[in-house]
């Protein structure tokens, strides 16, 4: 299948499949749209997002269920199978006779590359071992100072999770701050965003549009390219003063806040018809949990507005007019919300 047709086949489970590199799109025609393909026939939409706990025990179950069949002793050997360089070519003959990318994915709705990442983070030995200690802190700013932010290399020698170790590193800089940000942060904040966006665009490219080349030409691009993920640590090192998550909810604040002054989110009525609009699509969806929402497709449904701004405007909701929320469901929220607020909300319109 060429890449072309590939593409407009996965468009119809991927909406964001555009900005996907050639290279995966070929592993996902083999490892992914025969089961998309499944799935749809069964009634069942690909899922992104946070995994369910029920999507948890299945992974589970895939990783052992291969375990028993390939005759390997162990779930750190099958997903990190680089800690056994003596087993290697043993390990890899296993996977490819037992069908390893077909089994762990059995079941799941989900991109296989997401459900792999999935059992890694849950199988990882390193993933759970609590709190640095005063050495390991001190000990993990060396090796940065060594290797950079190779955190797959710092990981092998702390024997701590590459995403541990990059998270703690952030944390433990001595000139991050906390609380409101000021003005100048702000500023550098939205230059490293621009100057991130600008060197991808020139990649995807191929570095030829001398538009991109002019640091003080105005950049422009679609805004659906601002709210997809963007390399958080590399920002932050150009921020300096916060951390990569500090700088990615930060960033968020600022989009929803800019996009609700645009052209089509700028009137009142258009802010209350999306309210209105998200309510009655969350209440038809009928899923028992958040992270079963989908919230691309709740985004095509309400017309050309980020997911990030949807799941903002649906904390605000939740916060603002459900008593006792922390306590309740997540249907149970929903269906409040469609008995009282909904009507409330269309009176007003």
């Amino acid at each position: 299948m060429d890449l072309d047709t590939a593409r407009q086949e996965l468009k119809e489970f991927i909406p964001h499949v555009e900005n996907i590199s050639d290279g995966s799109i070929k592993k996902m025609v083999g490892r992914d749209l025969a089961r998309f393909k499944e799935f749809k026939k069964q009634g069942i939409g690909v899922k992104f997002g946070r995994f369910t706990q029920k999507e948890n025990e299945q992974i589970r179950k895939n990783v052992e269920e291969f375990l028993s069949i390939s005759g390997l002793d162990s779930a750190e050997k099958l997903l990190f199978t680089y800690r056994y360089p003596e087993d290697k070519e043993t390990i890899s003959r296993l996977k490819a006779e037992h069908e390893f990318c077909a089994k762990i994915s059995e079941g799941i709705p989900r991109p296989w590359r997401l459900i792999y990442y999935r059992a890694r983070k849950m199988f990882d030995p390193n993933n759970y071992k609590g709190r640095y200690t005063k050495e390991e802190k001190e000990q993990l700013k060396k090796y940065q100072a060594m290797h950079g932010n190779d955190w797959k290399k710092i990981s092998e020698l702390m024997s701590r999770s590459n995403l541990s170790v990059a998270m703690k590193f952030s944390e433990i800089k001595s000139d991050i701050k906390y609380g409101p940000w000021t003005k100048e942060e702000i500023q550098k904040l939205k230059q490293a965003v621009k100057e991130v966006i600008r060197k991808k665009l020139k990649m995807e490219d191929g570095g030829s549009p001398s538009s991109l080349e002019q640091p003080d030409r105005e950049l422009w691009v679609d805004r659906d390219k601002l709210c997809q993920q963007l390399p958080w640590t590399e920002i932050e090192s150009k921020v300096g003063s916060r951390y990569w998550r500090q700088c990615k909810q930060k960033w968020n604040s600022i989009l929803v806040k800019k996009m609700s002054k645009g052209q089509q989110l700028n009137t009142w009525i258009k802010r209350l018809q999306n309210k209105i609009t998200l309510i009655k699509r969350l209440y038809e969806m009928k899923v028992e949990d958040a992270n079963e929402v989908n919230w691309e497709e709740l985004s095509d449904a309400i017309g050309d507005v980020p997911t990030t701004y949807l799941q903002i405007q649906f904390y605000k909701l939740k916060v603002s007019f459900v008593p006792f929320w922390q306590k309740k469901t997540f249907s149970e929220i929903i269906d409040f919300l469609f008995q009282y607020k909904l009507p409330e909300l269309e009176e007003k319109l």
